[in-house]
C-alpha cells in the first residue's frame, strides 16, 4: 500500500521493507518530468530570444531603408560644388537723350533738311479750329526784299534775310496770304517777328486776284526758331477790314497758328531722322 501520490513504496505483505524497484521508477519519473520543464522553459527563452533578434533586424531594416529619405540626404559638405559661372553684366550708361527739335529750327548748322514752299505748306485743305482754308498759290525768293511791302522790304534786307516762302489761302468769302522768312539766328528772327513795321506782300495766281491794295487789310506777324512769318487777309469782295473785325483776326490766327505748326514739324522731322540714322 502507499501514502499518497508519489509517497514511498514498501514491499509486499507489509513487511516495511522498500520497493527499490518503485522508487527507482519513481526517480526517472521525476527527472522525465523536470526535463519537460526545462525543455518548455528554455523553449520560451529561446522564442523571447528569437523575438529579440527579430526586432533588431526590423530596427536595423528600417534604419537601411531610411537612408532613401530626405532627412538622410548627404551634408552640405559632400554636395559636389556646382560649376562657376559668369557674374551677368549690366550696361549702366544711359542712352543720349533725344534730340531737340527746337535745335534743329534754331542752327543753320542742324537745319539743313530742304527747305521749299512744297515743304512748308504741302496741305491743300487746312481745318485750324475746325474751320477750312484751301491753299490757292505758293512761291519761293532768296530776294526776300520783294516779297514784302512797304518799310518791311528794307527790314528784311537789313536783318540779312536769307529767302521767303509764301502761300495764299481762301475761306470763308477771304483771303490770306502767310509768308515765312528765313534767318541766320533765333534773335534776329524775334526781332523781324516783333518789330516788322508793315506787312508780307499778298500773293495773287492761280485763281486768286490782286487784294489788299485798294482796300484795307489785317496784318500779323510772329517768329518761331530762325524763323519769321507774317500773314494778312481781308475779304474777297474787296471790303475793308475794321479794327473790330473778327473774322479776319480769326483768320490771321488760323493761319498764323499753321505756320508755327509747320515751322515746329520741320524740327520734329530733322530731330527724328538724326535719331535713327545708323552710327557713322
Amino acid at each position: 500500500m502507499s501514502f499518497g501520490q508519489g509517497g514511498p513504496a514498501w514491499g509486499p505483505g507489509g513487511s516495511g521493507t522498500p520497493d527499490w524497484d518503485a522508487l527507482a521508477a519513481n526517480a526517472a519519473a521525476d527527472r522525465a518530468r523536470r526535463r519537460r520543464w526545462l525543455m518548455i522553459g528554455g523553449g520560451a527563452l529561446a522564442t523571447a530570444a528569437v523575438a529579440a533578434v527579430v526586432a533588431v533586424a526590423v530596427v536595423a531594416e528600417s534604419g537601411g531603408r531610411g537612408n532613401d529619405s530626405p532627412s538622410a540626404l548627404p551634408s552640405p559638405a559632400t554636395i559636389p560644388p556646382s560649376p562657376d559661372q559668369p557674374e551677368p553684366t549690366f550696361n549702366t550708361k544711359a542712352p543720349p537723350p533725344p534730340p531737340n527739335p527746337y535745335d534743329f529750327i534754331s542752327d543753320p548748322k542742324k537745319d539743313t533738311a530742304p527747305l521749299t514752299a512744297k515743304s512748308l505748306f504741302p496741305d491743300k485743305k487746312i481745318e485750324p479750329g475746325g474751320r477750312e482754308y484751301t491753299r490757292r498759290a505758293t512761291a519761293s525768293t532768296k530776294s526776300c526784299d520783294a516779297a514784302a511791302v512797304g518799310d518791311l522790304s528794307a527790314f528784311l534786307t537789313a536783318n540779312k534775310c536769307r529767302e521767303v516762302h509764301r502761300a495764299t489761302y481762301t475761306g470763308d468769302g477771304m483771303l490770306i496770304t502767310l509768308g515765312i522768312a528765313v534767318f541766320d539766328s533765333v534773335e534776329v528772327a524775334k526781332k523781324v517777328g516783333d518789330e516788322a513795321p508793315t506787312s508780307i506782300a499778298p500773293l495773287p495766281g492761280e485763281g486768286v486776284p490782286v487784294f489788299c491794295r485798294s482796300f484795307a487789310c489785317r496784318a500779323g506777324s510772329n517768329s518761331h526758331g530762325r524763323y519769321a512769318y507774317f500773314t494778312i487777309a481781308g475779304y474777297l469782295n474787296g471790303k475793308d477790314t475794321t479794327a473790330d473785325d473778327a473774322k479776319t483776326r480769326t483768320a490771321v490766327q488760323d493761319i498764323g497758328g499753321y505756320a508755327y505748326q509747320r515751322i515746329e514739324q520741320r524740327g520734329k522731322d530733322q530731330a527724328l531722322a538724326a535719331a535713327t540714322a545708323p552710327p557713322e
